[in-house]
């Protein structure tokens, strides 16, 4: 996080309306560069430890801190976003009462989507701000979908859901989409602004043999003039995220019940094929600016090549935020995440990115 001392109060965010899934509630800046997304405290606890986990944290949106959203908008109701981040706190675990059983909430209520009920808001990097039409994939992970300490009704409820849906086989289900269609001839009734909105009901009306038709309809878009050899390269580059983040999981010891795949891709055709070329074009200049004979001087010592080095970070940091925005693949929703110390990966959540992986190989063979 950048070292400059950014204040947000809660007079300054209005309400946010490009999600594809999930509670309403959320927040954000006038700007759209951040949201602020009513959560417990268990969620802040599991963003605050994964400082410690670089490789993680690199596939989780960037963590501001957190606002208290029961004060008023005053000075002293302001978030300090650089000092609101604490150290990491290590290891989240669930603790045992004295009987030795996790204790379980024995009272619950479904949501519906409706606003969580909370007094702290977790303050996120918006995923989809610099997009120009952000297309935006919401894919809920596990076949398992309730933590330890969930009352029995929700359990029902949950493992009621996964068994009707692409959960339980699978290891995931699509939450939620949005599409850029553009101002097509004959808009249908869900088509908003030139999106085209699918809720939690479209997800969970896909089966085994059809859940593919879904990631085409997200990938290859009617009306947005993204031309099939763009769509199949951003589904590749895609399949590189995926990979990298399972290679992540596999070395990581967790346990993210209910946790979400984001994938955000640029869905207006033009900007796409520019962003494309203005990409190359940076990345070629980079790689002839770097391709220089290295001098003697910058490896006289042990700490100047370490100096080099983490000046060589910094770089590729700048380059990378610089970019011009194609695709973005992050994970979200850690209500019910914590790290587990000596359980092994998190094989609920693995099994639906292997899945995912599965289908977008096959819907650009």
């Amino acid at each position: 996080m950048s070292s400059k001392m950014r204040k947000l109060r809660k007079s300054q965010l209005i309400d946010y309306d490009n999600a594809a899934a999930g509670h309403a509630g959320v927040l954000s800046d006038k700007s759209g560069a951040l949201i602020v997304k009513p959560c417990k405290q268990a969620e802040i606890n599991f963003y605050q430890s994964v400082e410690s986990h670089p490789e993680l944290k690199y596939y989780m949106p960037l963590y501001m801190g957190f606002l208290q959203l029961n004060q008023e908008a005053t000075d002293a109701a302001a978030a300090d976003l650089s000092a609101s981040v604490p150290p990491p706190t290590g290891i989240l675990e669930q603790r045992p009462n004295s009987a030795g059983a996790i204790p379980v909430t024995e009272t619950w209520e479904p949501s519906n989507g409706a606003a969580i009920a909370a007094d702290s808001g977790i303050v996120l990097e918006n995923v989809a701000h610099g997009f120009k039409k952000p297309n935006i994939l919401d894919v809920k992970l596990g076949a398992r979908l309730w933590a330890d300490d969930s009352p029995a009704a929700k359990r029902d409820k949950l493992d009621k859901v996964s068994g009707e849906t692409t959960s339980k086989p699978l290891g995931f289900r699509i939450a939620g989409m949005k599409t850029y269609v553009g101002q097509i001839a004959e808009p249908i009734h869900h088509d908003i602004n030139g999106y085209r909105k699918y809720d939690k009901y479209f997800g969970r009306s896909l089966k085994v043999d059809n859940v593919h038709t879904g990631f085409k309809d997200f990938f290859f878009v009617e009306g947005a003039e993204v031309p099939a050899k763009f769509a199949r390269r951003v589904v590749k580059r895609f399949l590189e995220d995926l990979q990298g983040l399972q290679e992540v999981l596999e070395n990581e010891e967790t346990r993210m019940y209910s946790a979400s795949l984001l994938f955000v891709y640029e869905g207006d055709g033009e900007q796409l094929a520019k962003n494309f070329v203005v990409e190359a074009e940076m990345l070629d200049a980079r790689a002839k600016s770097g391709d220089r004979p290295e001098s003697a001087e910058s490896v006289e010592a042990d700490n100047d090549t370490a100096l080099d080095a983490e000046d060589e970070e910094e770089d590729e940091a700048d380059l990378a935020s610089s970019l011009p925005k194609i695709q973005a693949l992050k994970m979200i929703d850690f209500a019910h995440a914590q790290f587990t110390k000596g359980q092994g990966p998190d094989e609920n959540v693995l099994h639906g990115i292997r899945s995912i992986t599965a289908i977008l190989e096959r819907i650009i063979r």
